[in-house]
């Protein structure tokens, strides 16, 4: 399983590729399938509101001896809506019930921004009524500590944060974040960041490293990632779909990388990429396709 894993700052190991469960279909299905294709960490989030499916799902691979609990490395993240430091642990006790777990491996503060009891956008739904709070996200990461001294997870890390929230975050920090989860790809390769986060021995896990095709607010003329035709000498080369040199190019940048799909053929084809790996230049020409788009805001 060499190559296979990173360690965090704090010693725990985490599979070097995840299983996204932000989607519309039924999630159980698909982190069944993963499970049986291999995929050993899954990230999930409160705000996804299908954490109950992801935790039946992963209790039946248990039942069926598939895995065990210590085989799992589960990832989920603070709800907006409980995104302050009276709230963390309820929302953490929360999930916890949802998932069937008595502990997580890695639970995030989802994002620095903070909203009005009762105005979370994901529960409104419409972004434009949310109503900001005024709670000081450094005031979070102290409350999510306790959570470690506690048990309920073995790492902590933060979500959608920049550089200078992140720094505030370390320099009142009594415990390292152990993980950044940013949107990285080659449209947004973040390397000033990234190179920080290396710089401080914090992980960085890449979401939508495929352009997340299925966003509910893709417009017509938002470039597509997967099917850029630029990268199609480079899977050539290797004989692997730009899908697979995709997900490879955030692997060979020491990211964990989190892809999603509903569909087993693709969950398949996204985790067969250990057997190759993309040269100093593949990694120079893909990150040359730089244009600093993100598919992914608030509205994730």
């Amino acid at each position: 399983m060499a190559g296979r894993y990173v360690v965090f700052n704090n010693g725990v190991s985490c599979p070097i590729i995840g299983f996204g469960t932000w989607m519309k279909t039924s999630v159980a299905e698909s982190v069944k399938i993963a499970i049986d294709v291999g995929y050993r960490m899954f990230d999930c989030a409160c705000n996804y509101g299908n954490e109950k499916e992801v935790g039946e799902a992963l209790r039946e691979k248990i039942r069926e001896g598939v895995v065990k609990r210590e085989d799992l490395f589960i990832t989920t993240k603070v709800g907006l809506a409980f995104n302050r430091p009276d709230l963390i642990e309820v929302s953490i006790r929360n999930s916890l019930k949802n998932l069937g777990l008595e502990y997580l491996d890695l639970y995030l503060i989802h994002w620095p921004q903070t909203y009005k009891e009762g105005h979370d956008p994901d529960t409104l739904g419409d972004p434009s009524a949310s109503i900001p709070g005024t709670v000081d996200y450094v005031d979070n990461w102290k409350a999510i500590e306790t959570l470690v001294d506690k048990g309920l997870t073995r790492s902590i890390g933060v979500s959608n944060f920049n550089k200078r929230q992140l720094t505030r975050v370390l320099e009142a920090a009594r415990i390292k974040p152990a993980a950044l989860q940013i949107e990285v790809h080659p449209y947004l390769n973040q390397v000033k960041l990234i190179d920080f986060c290396q710089s401080q021995d914090i992980r960085v896990i890449a979401f939508s490293p495929l352009g997340s095709p299925d966003r509910p607010w893709a417009k017509p003329s938002d470039p597509v990632l997967f099917q850029d035709k630029r990268l199609q000498p480079i899977a050539d080369k290797h004989q692997k779909s730009l899908v697979q040199v995709l997900l490879r190019y955030a692997i060979d940048r020491g990211l964990v990388v989190i892809p999603k799909s509903s569909i087993r053929e693709q969950i398949e084809e996204n985790y067969n990429v250990f057997d190759f790996q993309l040269t100093a230049e593949d990694l120079t020409y893909i990150r040359s396709l730089e244009c600093n788009f993100r598919f992914c805001t608030i509205g994730e």
